[in-house]
């Protein structure tokens, strides 16, 4: 089986940081800036609203406004890469997942940085543990990205493990299964519009990432 991860929020908690991210981040960039700790908390509160889902969309690659391209944003991925925590031990279940013979990719958007989500899953210990890196968003639409999938390892299944799953609205096929991760503070957006989730077929719900093995098995036998 294909086996194919997000990033954020489902491998590592990236976001619990955020906001001491942005005061490192202003400490280095705006050393004279009164006040780091409120600028840092208000920050935060604007990042989450880039966070919030568009159910169905991700339909188009974007370029992200100017002003998030900028040395201080660079500067704010980098220390979040650093505080960057991995979940459920995500490494070991890479490792186990692999050497069951399943082929691992990691398949994520892009950061508002152009490279930066390739830099992030190497300070993160991850990158050089799956077999492929697929990045979507900026060079290619997420279908895109999934039609690469299929040209590259064929029509087997394909088991897609994301704390978004507003992402699963209207992407992939047949052979997808779509593993929501439960991630509290991505799962608060999907709680109010939680009706949206009967869009998704074959959807399991999971609470710790090892729970993967058990849908695979499942998967087996239905399958």
């Amino acid at each position: 089986m294909i086996i194919a991860f997000d990033f954020d929020g489902t491998l590592v908690d990236s976001y619990s940081c955020i906001e001491e991210a942005f005061r490192r981040a202003l400490e280095k960039r705006y050393r004279w800036l009164p006040g780091k700790a409120l600028w840092a908390k208000l920050l935060t509160r604007i990042e989450f609203q880039f966070e919030r889902p568009a159910f169905g969309g991700h339909k188009k690659t974007h370029k992200p406004p100017f002003f998030l391209r900028t040395k201080f944003f660079e500067t704010w991925f980098i220390e979040r890469g650093k505080l960057s925590k991995p979940i459920d031990d995500a490494p070991e279940l890479l490792r186990k997942l692999k050497q069951e013979g399943h082929t691992v990719i990691s398949f994520s958007a892009e950061d508002f940085i152009d490279g930066m989500k390739v830099k992030r899953l190497k300070m993160a210990g991850l990158y050089d543990l799956f077999d492929d890196v697929i990045v979507f968003g900026r060079e290619m639409t997420l279908d895109e990205a999934f039609r690469l999938v299929r040209e590259k390892y064929g029509d087997e299944t394909f088991i897609w493990v994301d704390d978004k799953p507003w992402r699963f609205i209207g992407h992939g096929d047949e052979n997808t299964e779509y593993v929501w991760y439960y991630f509290p503070i991505t799962a608060k957006f999907v709680e109010k519009r939680r009706e949206l989730l009967t869009l998704i077929p074959h959807l399991h719900v999971i609470h710790d990432l090892w729970s993967v093995l058990d849908v695979i098995e499942r998967v087996k036998r239905e399958r």
